[in-house]
């Protein structure tokens, strides 16, 4: 049988991810609390973890160098997410009345495509 390891690199990501993704769900609820509109508020958490998220990964997962290029890419792959987050917010808002739920079922699509694609294009 063939034993699971999981790669030091991934396991990194994973703990920045934990942050990003306590910075984000935290600001989203604590807006949600304060009655802002709910996809006012994920993008919100969304933009306050992808701040961290860049810096993290930049300088602690892939040691790379940031240029205007590497943040360009970083930047599409946001866009790419956001969409993803929003219509499962959006989606969830809608069909539960929670958007919280649609915020924590778009985490593990989210960080799956962006390690991907942090590791194959943006921090190459």
């Amino acid at each position: 049988m063939r034993k699971l390891t999981i790669s030091p690199k991934f396991a990194i990501y994973v703990a920045g991810g934990v942050l990003c993704a306590c910075i984000d769900i935290g600001l989203m609820q604590l807006l949600v609390l304060a009655k802002f509109n709910a996809v006012a508020a994920a993008s919100a958490g969304f933009v306050a973890g992808l701040l961290v998220n860049f810096a993290f990964h930049a300088k602690v997962t892939f040691n790379s160098v940031t240029s205007m290029g590497t943040f360009a890419r970083f930047m599409c792959l946001v866009a790419i997410n956001y969409l993803i987050t929003i219509m499962m917010v959006s989606a969830t808002q809608h069909l539960f009345g929670m958007p919280i739920l649609g915020k924590l079922l778009s985490l593990p699509v989210v960080a799956i495509n962006g390690f991907f694609v942090s590791k194959l294009w943006i921090y190459k």
